[in-house]
């Protein structure tokens, strides 16, 4: 190791303890190294024995040794050991990626009394020995220099304790669709207190414009009043209607919503609700309530938009979907001929017994179904299947037949997608139980021609071209984010894709967590999705609300950013360059403080600095100097 890195990590340890600043404990001086064979995968390659000896010679090793597999429980076992015996205050284990193993290295150096964040990993398996099957002596000496990097930066490690913030167990639910309902109820039946907030005057969402579902045909009414009334008398749950979300700070387990309510569409109070027996109520805890303040001033409050803040432990964001407009869709003829539709106004038009054209009021005996009207479409910004369009179509086919017996249904499609249970076989059941007409091809066309619409396809099963002639075209439109998604996304820090749905953690690991930890998604909010779908994945993320809120406080990494006030000149260029936010300027000490609850310890503050007064626990700067050193020594 380079002397001036030894003098500065020396001289950074000796530090006095300022404000704001990490406390500085006395350096590992008493190190252990414990190399695993992990059977061949590393042994077969990289000469391990000589790896020990090697070791062996370097200051501060206490204690070398090797095993053949050290992640076992006999080699946990010699580890906990070696600490007690060797008063170990240091450990590194050269083994395969610390992804793999570093938790369960950390437990072990933790139960015979060493702190876990003196344990540092050594990877010689993925960036030594695979990829150096062919090379026995230079693989080994690689080894020896990652491992001598590592030992030089577990002597720089703190003994550190893990950070715990207190967790606010009550959830702001965001949309009063069935995804909101759902989530709203399952948590607050569970015990916790639950703040519904919804754009419009009423709840229920899209499922408000649907009549019966497909598969069974189960009428929706009865079903979605019943539980929107248990979602209005639940003594946990204040539904706040006709509001929308302001702004959002905060963290995991203590954000800070502020949420704009107009008042002229809010019951007065409980007994006001139960008698009106409508989806517009305010039923406040005085606990969340931190502050409010009103728009208008005395004398106005008729006309007030009413602004609370909420104190809240996460956030489920359940905005769903709206229908491609009409207005981009111009080719259909939508905007222009009257007696085109899309599917929710057919659906109203169905729910009123017989259909009648908007144009004249005539029932329509030819009615022209076109689907992935704007999905699938990169030029109509929709390269994604909608999802739901081939069976809401098959159904509105088979509800129509119904209603018109002697009326002909004529379907365009490019593919048929049913993936569910019993919805292959709902669709076999509209066309020979409707006698639908499905026609794969796209429409090329469609106007008005006296009193009919003229729709222009082709057939690409026979190659030939196919002209209808209807009464009524219904356009099965691409399903789109929630006016407001977007905007939505960047008041709660949640990010979303280009399209406007919000992004998961992982699509298939974490389906319904966002980006930002506490802010779940359900619904199709985060992409298009059918109620069956859309109920499960509301009913997985109350369940990973009453996962969070289970536990009295939340613990994390204490590997985060810290400032030294001495250094620090308030330029604020370190707030600037945090992705988390977790920064901010305090004016009376000029000086940048942390969050420690918001800052993932990424070290983009660090870079920032002109100052050199960011720095992150257990990975500062001196210490990677160090490790340059160690590793290059012999090159």
């Amino acid at each position: 190791m380079n002397t001036d890195s030894r003098q500065l990590l020396d001289t950074e340890h000796a530090t006095r303890n300022t404000p704001n600043t990490l406390r500085i404990t006395r350096h590992a001086s008493r190190i252990g190294v414990f190399v695993c064979h992990c059977g061949i995968n590393i042994a077969g390659t990289v000469d391990v024995q000589h790896v020990v000896q090697a070791v062996k010679g370097w200051r501060g090793v206490a204690f070398a040794t090797d095993y053949k597999y050290m992640c076992s429980d006999p080699g946990q076992a010699l580890i906990r050991e070696a600490i007690a015996e060797h008063r170990l205050d240091g450990i590194v284990i050269a083994a395969c990626s610390p992804s793999m193993h570093e938790a369960t290295f950390r437990r072990t150096a933790e139960a015979a009394g060493l702190n876990p964040y003196r344990v540092e990993i050594a990877n010689i398996r993925e960036q030594c020995a695979w990829v150096h099957q062919d090379a026995r002596d230079e693989a080994t000496h690689k080894a020896i220099a990652i491992i001598a990097s590592l030992v030089e930066k577990v002597r720089g490690d703190e003994a550190l304790a893990p950070l715990s913030t207190p967790v606010t167990r009550r959830l702001l639910v965001v949309g009063g669709g069935i995804a909101g309902l759902t989530a709203a109820l399952e948590v607050a039946d569970a015990g916790y207190e639950v703040i519904l907030v919804e754009r419009q005057a009423e709840l229920g969402g899209r499922l408000r414009q649907i009549r019966e579902t497909y598969a069974g045909l189960e009428p929706l009414a009865a079903a979605l009043a019943e539980r929107v009334e248990a979602v209005l008398r639940h003594p946990r749950i204040a539904v706040l209607t006709q509001s929308e979300v302001q702004s959002a700070s905060g963290y995991v387990g203590n954000f800070q919503v502020e949420v704009a309510t107009n008042p002229l569409v809010v019951a007065a109070s409980a007994a006001a609700e139960a008698e009106t027996a409508k989806a517009v109520t305010t039923k406040r805890f005085d606990d969340p309530l931190v502050g409010a303040a009103s728009a208008a001033g005395e004398g106005e409050t008729a006309k007030a938009v009413t602004t609370n803040v909420f104190e809240v432990g996460a956030i489920v964001v359940a905005t769903g979907y709206e229908l491609l407009p009409l207005a981009r869709l111009g080719e259909y003829g939508a905007g222009r001929v009257p007696d085109v539709v899309d599917a929710l106004e057919f659906e109203q038009l169905l729910a009123a017994g017989t259909p009648r054209r908007p144009s004249d009021g005539r029932v329509p005996k030819q009615v022209v179904f076109v689907q992935c009207a704007g999905s699938r479409d990169p030029e109509h910004g929709l390269p994604y299947c909608s999802k739901f369009c081939c069976l809401y179509t098959a159904k509105q086919a088979l509800l129509y037949r119904q209603r018109v017996p002697d009326g002909q249904a004529t379907v365009f499609y490019i593919d048929l997608r049913t993936a569910g249970r019993r919805y292959e076989e709902f669709l076999q059941r509209a066309m020979e139980e409707g006698q639908a007409l499905y026609l794969r091809g796209k429409v090329a066309k469609v106007f008005r021609q006296g009193e009919q619409v003229m729709v222009w396809g082709a057939d690409t099963l026979t190659g030939r071209t196919v002209e209808v002639a209807a009464d009524l075209v219904v356009l099965a439109a691409g399903a789109v984010p929630s006016a407001g998604a977007a905007e939505l996304g960047r008041r709660l820090r949640a990010t979303t894709d280009g399209l406007g749905f919000f992004n998961e953690a992982h699509p298939k690991l974490r389906p319904v967590e966002s980006l930002t930890a506490g802010i779940y998604l359900a619904g199709a909010a985060q992409a298009p999705k059918d109620i069956a779908e859309t109920v499960s994945q509301a009913g997985a993320a109350a369940a990973k609300v009453l996962s969070l809120f289970s536990r009295q406080e939340l613990v994390q990494e204490p590997t985060v950013a810290t400032v030294d006030p001495e250094l620090c000149a308030a330029c604020g260029l370190c707030v600037r360059a945090c992705p988390y936010e977790a920064r901010q300027i305090n004016e009376r000490l000029r000086v940048a403080e942390v969050n420690p609850a918001l800052c993932q310890g990424c070290g983009a503050c660090v870079t920032a600095c002109p100052n050199k007064a960011c720095a992150v626990r257990n990975a500062r700067p001196v210490q990677y100097l160090a490790m340059l050193d160690a590793a290059l020594a012999d090159v």
